[in-house]
């Protein structure tokens, strides 16, 4: 499909809120998506998908990337070209909790940015990349660390305007997914939280988030992150849409693993260590599925393949 005038994103999966976090914390995981886009001669879009979604997700101005390309496109003063080719190579779960949403976002973003540049359209820089990958998903704390990797804390100002910082987590933390066989979407479960919460809950995850970035950047130790990721603001008021996540982070948690909802749910992450990494397996059932993860150094990766 690609030639010269294409391009190829590579974006990784990412966890956001990691316990107490809410809405501020992301990690980037090393499972990632590509999407192969070009502006193609021919009127009206093109769009093939393999893996995740495969089947599911629309295929014509309906697609997210589409969507986003377009969006983008707008943002730069980039005169909207009537044909767009996609090949999308799926591996992110969608509505687990692992960022598919955001990854969509963050490389329709970047093949929009690169063909448009490539066309000698004017530049869209990387802060404003984030501001509107943020803009689009509603949230920065993930498409922070799907934009830039690694850990990331992420925020918005009294006028919406988004700004992250970017850490290097330990390299003894070893991130492991528990990815169930069921979904759940992001507005069932944000739809759950209250309004308002008990000024002490609030205290404590203030407390619990700065020390969880202390824990997962010095050398690990498995008692801290445990108390580093408890969490009072979201995960009790989403547990009643993911019931069988809930007693997971709880069976886990007993067991001394530092687990809990990734995102919004419903897979679980846990934040292990060689001396808590053996102590997942006994909790888990057969209809988890259990995958070891690496954090994602580099985040999103912008390509131009050679011509065929």
């Amino acid at each position: 499909m690609t030639d010269s005038h294409g391009v190829v994103v590579r974006v990784p999966a990412t966890s956001a809120n990691l316990g107490p976090g809410f809405d501020s914390l992301g990690l980037a995981l090393d499972l990632y998506d590509e999407v192969e886009a070009e502006i193609s001669g021919s009127p009206g879009v093109r769009i093939s998908v393999e893996g995740q979604g495969a089947g599911e997700l629309d295929e014509g101005e309906g697609h997210l990337v589409v969507r986003t390309m377009r969006a983008t496109f707008d943002r730069m003063g980039f005169a909207q070209p009537d044909g767009i080719a996609l090949r999308c190579h799926n591996r992110i779960p969608h509505a687990r909790g692992l960022g598919s949403s955001s990854a969509a976002i963050c490389a329709g973003i970047l093949a929009a940015r690169a063909l448009a540049r490539g066309r000698g359209a004017g530049d869209l820089p990387d802060a404003e990349v984030f501001a509107l990958a943020t803009e689009l998903e509603g949230h920065p704390d993930n498409v922070a660390p799907c934009l830039a990797g690694g850990l990331t804390i992420a925020w918005t100002d009294q006028s919406r305007a988004a700004s992250m910082v970017k850490l290097t987590p330990h390299e003894d933390v070893r991130p492991v997914v528990l990815i169930p066989d069921f979904r759940l979407s992001t507005e069932e479960a944000r739809g759950l939280l209250p309004k308002d919460v008990p000024h002490s809950d609030a205290a404590a995850n203030a407390g619990r988030a700065a020390l969880l970035v202390a824990a997962l950047t010095q050398r690990p130790e498995p008692d801290l992150l445990l108390a580093a990721t408890e969490d009072r603001l979201h995960q009790r008021y989403r547990a009643p849409a993911m019931p069988r996540t809930a007693e997971l982070v709880r069976r886990l948690r007993e067991a001394g693993v530092p687990a809990v909802v990734s995102g919004a749910g419903p897979t679980v992450l846990a934040l292990t260590t060689r001396d808590t990494k053996d102590l997942i397996a006994p909790e888990v059932g057969n209809d988890w599925h259990i995958q070891p993860m690496n954090v994602d150094p580099l985040g999103a990766y912008v390509r131009f393949p050679e011509t065929r």
